[in-house]
Order: structure tokens, then C-alpha cells, then sequence
């Protein structure tokens, strides 16, 4: 009983959190990216803090000294709403490859527009992939990390699906390796499930991938045996 009451107090908080903190960003809007980008920080740094104090659910870190020295892409696990937020706190300043339906969203889709996203239209197939690998190049070049989940949506535990060619085309283009990034944050914040479960996450960074020279299908594959891999490694933990 205390999981669900807490549970549901977390999630009516945060839901509730998102027209005030997202109204103090907009105030944001002529000034620069960063000043937004600190008040998303600030906000899903509050919303960690609930998930400890609320549901007793914390996360930690594991292969920080494999993270590049500058700006690269991570194509990073998608199972739950809790990366989403955690991304931001986990890696550098970064923007989000994401369905432009989000940005419709009222005022927090101004809020992520003010974030600078790389908005596709999912069914957008060859067009989508020209505009990941047009505004990659620009945000990396500003210094921000392109972050990617490869299965387009987020996938149930113990599923996955076939990864998107951008990241790893994007990477070859701008003649970088790849970031494998899991968790199992799945398995404590199910997908469209309420009841988060007490625990710690664990995120795993992995060993960056070499894309130079190597075709990008076999990248792609390398990298999804590496994520779904590791994941399962952690399940059986």
C-alpha cells in the first residue's frame, strides 16, 4: 500500500510540477539556451529527489570513464518514462532526438522547443534521416551531445525491436564512434505502468563504438547486441 500511495503522489506532483517550472522556463525565452536548460536540470533534479523520498527508488551509474571528451552520440535504452528525465542529469548539455508530436504538447512542448530537440516526424523515412543528420551536425558543433533511442518508442520489458540507422549514420558523417548506453529502469517504472517499485537503477555506459571504415548495418547491430546484452545481465541480477 505505502509503494502505491507514494506512486501516486510522485506522479500527481510531477504532472502538476510541469505548468509552473515550465512557465518560469518560458520566461527564459529571450534569454540563452543555457538558462532554460538549468531550470530543466533544476526540475528533474527535484523529481529524483521525490522518487527517493516517495517511492525509494534511486539509481546509480556505472562506466562514466567511457563518456568521450567532447560531444558524441549516445544511442541509449528506452523502457520507461524515468530515462527520459535522468538523461539529462547522467550526460553533458544535450538535445533529444524526439516525435515532433511532443512539441504540440501545451506549454511543456514550448519548453522543449526552447531546448532546441531534433523534432521528427517518425514516418518521415528518408527526410527524417536528412533532418537527424542536418541539425546533429549543427547541435554537435554547439557543443551538445546528440542523445537517440534507436527503437523509435518505448519498448516493454524483455522486448526490443530493430534500430534506427540515424545515430549510427550520423556518427559516420561526423566521423564519430557511438555510445551504448542500458539500464533497467523498466523493470522498476514499467511502460504506461503507475506503481514505481523501490530499488536502485542501474545505468551501464558502454565502451564507445567505432563507426569509421565499419558499414553502418553491422554499427547498428553491434550496438543493439551490446544494449539488449548488458540488460539482460542486469535482469539477472
Amino acid at each position: 500500500m505505502r509503494q502505491w500511495v507514494g506512486s501516486i503522489l510522485f506522479t500527481s506532483l510531477m504532472f502538476l510540477s510541469v505548468p509552473l517550472y515550465g512557465a518560469v522556463a518560458l520566461l527564459t525565452a529571450p534569454l540563452p539556451r543555457a538558462c532554460t536548460y538549468a531550470i530543466a536540470v533544476f526540475w528533474v533534479d527535484s523529481m529524483l529527489w521525490l522518487l527517493r523520498v516517495l517511492c525509494r527508488l534511486d539509481y546509480v551509474v556505472e562506466g562514466r570513464e567511457h563518456l568521450p571528451a567532447r560531444s558524441s552520440i549516445v544511442l541509449l535504452k528506452h523502457s520507461s518514462a524515468w530515462e527520459t528525465l535522468a538523461q539529462l542529469k547522467i550526460f553533458p548539455r544535450q538535445s533529444w532526438v524526439l516525435k515532433r508530436e511532443l512539441m504540440w504538447i501545451p506549454v511543456f512542448g514550448w519548453v522543449l522547443a526552447l531546448m532546441k530537440p531534433i523534432a521528427i516526424d517518425r514516418r518521415g523515412g528518408g527526410a527524417a534521416v536528412q533532418q537527424v543528420l542536418k541539425q546533429g551536425h549543427e547541435r554537435l558543433a554547439e557543443g551538445s551531445w546528440v542523445m537517440i533511442f534507436p527503437e523509435g518508442t518505448r519498448m516493454p520489458v524483455g522486448e526490443t525491436r530493430r534500430y534506427g540507422m540515424s545515430g549510427v549514420l550520423l556518427a559516420q558523417a561526423e566521423e564519430l564512434p557511438v555510445v551504448p548506453v542500458t539500464h533497467n529502469a523498466g523493470y522498476f517504472w514499467p511502460r504506461r505502468g503507475w506503481l514505481k517499485r523501490p530499488g536502485t537503477i542501474r545505468v551501464v555506459i558502454g565502451p564507445p563504438i567505432e563507426t569509421k571504415g565499419v558499414e553502418p548495418r553491422a554499427v547498428n547491430e553491434r550496438a543493439q547486441r551490446w544494449i539488449e546484452g548488458t540488460l539482460e545481465s542486469l535482469r539477472a541480477k
